[in-house]
């Protein structure tokens, strides 16, 4: 049993303490210590019953210690050396690998107007969030009080730790910290689902262009095989799905002029919360399209 390796909640709660610590002591950020209060309040029938009593933990703690875990976070877009398996893991998902050097510098410029503020590093659950999005909330929150502050702060931490914890833990229960993005294609000119539709779905940004997320094809029901997005969240952010039609409606036997009115329809929307399931299906005939909010 070890922090990289997914653990049964029935294996934690027959470890040893010592074990039980090993298995999620990094959980919380370099902070065996919420571990080690939640191993004394076993057994846990539920994975939302560990999370809350880990959560507790860090509520419930005194000031400096709470200070000390808001200190024990890495910068965003730090130096790689500094961070653990799963910060590492988060911030690649959010793409701050894969800054530009402005990005970088603007990146650094934040944290330590932040940090000199606040006294501890910017803390945001990034696999919540765009890289506009992380922007963003940098800009809001740097306008907080301390205390005000510091109490987002300790909710982003138990935010990431409860999102480490969903896929460090198997049990029965998940906890609700996963949102979904699906899509399902409709040929409303022959009146059949679209089987074979190719399309891209981008994240679109204001400060790096657009990023391709997933690639692929419409099956026999007209959906991809499986969702866009699935078991995690789905970051705050605009998006745009491309839709080659043009290449199905030729493949489907329609006289079409060269070039087809429509080639390749894009979808623009916005995501607002992560854990929600956002569906975002297209209506089309050769020459016109819809789509709506779909669940």
């Amino acid at each position: 049993m070890s922090a990289d390796t997914p653990v049964s909640l029935e294996e934690l709660n027959a470890a040893d303490r010592q074990r039980f610590v090993a298995a999620l002591g990094l959980i919380y950020e370099h902070s065996p210590w919420v571990a080690e209060a939640a191993a004394a309040r076993r057994p846990f029938k539920t994975l939302a019953a560990l999370h809350e009593s880990m959560s507790g933990a860090v509520v419930g703690a005194d000031d400096s210690r709470k200070l000390s875990l808001l200190n024990a976070h890495p910068d965003l877009a730090g130096k790689v050396a500094q961070l653990t398996a799963d910060s590492r893991a988060e911030q690649q998902g959010a793409g701050l690998d894969r800054l530009s050097e402005n990005e970088f510098n603007e990146f650094r410029r934040l944290n330590e107007t932040y940090r000199k503020k606040f006294g501890f590093p910017f803390i945001i659950c990034v696999r919540r969030h765009t890289r506009d999005s992380v922007l963003r909330q940098f800009e809001l929150r740097t306008k907080n009080s301390l205390p005000v502050e510091r109490e987002m702060a300790l909710k982003e931490v138990i935010r990431i730790a409860a999102l480490r914890l969903d896929g460090h833990v198997r049990a029965a229960d998940r906890l609700k910290v996963n949102g979904r993005l699906s899509t399902h294609v409709l040929d409303t000119y022959h009146g059949r689902p679209a089987q074979g539709v190719s399309l891209e779905l981008h994240e679109l940004s204001h400060v790096g262009g657009s990023r391709l997320v997933i690639a692929g094809v419409t099956n026999a029901d007209g959906r991809t095989d499986n969702a866009l997005i699935n078991d995690r969240p789905v970051p705050i952010g605009r998006y745009e799905l491309r839709f080659a039609v043009g290449d199905y409606f030729t493949r489907a036997g329609v006289d079409l002029p060269d070039p087809p009115f429509l080639e390749i329809v894009p979808v623009r929307f916005s995501v607002a919360d992560p854990e929600n399931h956002y569906h975002v299906p297209l209506l089309a005939t050769p020459w016109s399209y819809s789509t709506y909010r779909g669940s």
